[in-house]
């Protein structure tokens, strides 16, 4: 049987706006200190943690819990600040820093999405593992992730939105490049929320974070044109239109550009989405689907190249 104690906890509360509790002199101020000197808070939750790896040389784990909207991914990102500003700086330390820090944007882009209750909302579960040399510096992390919800790809609920990241590629520009025309109302899989836009979200500005986080972590121009390509396919996805064909479907309408994108014809595209490959005493054998089934397969298969691009 595991067994272990449980620390100390932290209670917070998301005010829903900016507070300057925050700031650089307030870090400082928690750094080295005791826990009862000074009122709770997320910086001195982190500081004893911080603390006690270092001169305890003991494992720490901290578990951030609450509802939606509770203030959880903030809470990571200040813990993580927390820890990036109170511990040593070399160039080589500091480069670690830079991609732990990164992560954020980039992941929070791929991962979270407005919903009725957040704007800003984790769809998804993680666990970040940060690592520490002998001296107390961060020598690198890994983060891994679960429960992505991939159903929100091809459907969501009044007031929500898809992913962010489809947004920022079209607010950005990108799209035109990838074949992508007009804004997120054209598309049906980021239009079904009828909330496109959130009000103090930029996600111009937000797009150029992304790309400077993955610049930060370590991916090539062309490792990041393999994200955006597939991003763009999937939305494009979305406009196949499929008819019957006696008693299975045929593709009626797609775009050039997904077919560009995808790396495929026409024909392996319609053949991929209008039948249903099993295995049969270990042979292939191919049945034909019927025009809702096909576009039930057109909506699995965007779900599925998202998840692969998430992970990766």
């Amino acid at each position: 049987m595991q067994q272990t104690y449980i620390g100390n906890v932290v209670i917070s509360v998301n005010p829903y706006k900016k507070l300057d509790i925050y700031e650089d002199d307030f870090l400082m101020e928690y750094s080295g200190k005791n826990q009862f000197e000074l009122p709770p808070h997320i910086y001195a939750l982190a500081d004893q943690a911080y603390r006690s790896m270092k001169e305890e040389n003991k494992d720490q784990c901290v578990i951030i819990t609450g509802e939606s909207g509770a203030g959880k991914t903030q809470a990571s990102k200040i813990i993580m600040q927390y820890v990036a500003a109170v511990s040593g700086s070399t160039e080589k330390v500091d480069a670690v820093k830079n991609k732990l820090l990164n992560t954020n944007p980039v992941l929070e882009a791929f991962g979270n999405a407005k919903t009725t209750r957040n704007d800003n909302s984790s769809r998804f579960g993680k666990y970040m593992d940060l690592q520490f040399d002998f001296h107390g510096e961060p020598a690198g992390g890994v983060i891994t992730t679960y429960l992505l919800e991939k159903a929100r790809v091809v459907r969501q609920g009044e007031g929500e939105r898809n992913f962010h990241i489809f947004y920022q590629i079209l607010a950005a520009g990108k799209g035109k490049e990838l074949g992508l025309s007009g804004d997120s109302t054209q598309y049906r899989y980021l239009r079904q929320g009828k909330a496109d836009k959130v009000k103090g979200m930029n996600d111009t500005k937000w797009f150029a974070d992304v790309v400077k986080g993955l610049d930060f972590i370590g991916f090539t121009k062309e490792e990041q044109a393999a994200v955006y390509g597939p991003v763009a396919s999937i939305i494009l996805l979305g406009e196949v239109k499929l008819s019957a064909k006696g008693q299975g479907a045929q593709l009626a309408d797609c775009t050039d550009a997904l077919l560009k994108l995808l790396g495929v014809t026409r024909e392996k595209l319609e053949a991929a989405v209008t039948h249903n490959t099993v295995i049969v005493n270990k042979q292939q054998v191919a049945s034909e689907l019927n025009a809702e089934q096909a576009q039930d397969a057109v909506d699995t298969l965007a779900k599925a190249m998202y998840d692969r691009v998430f992970k990766w």
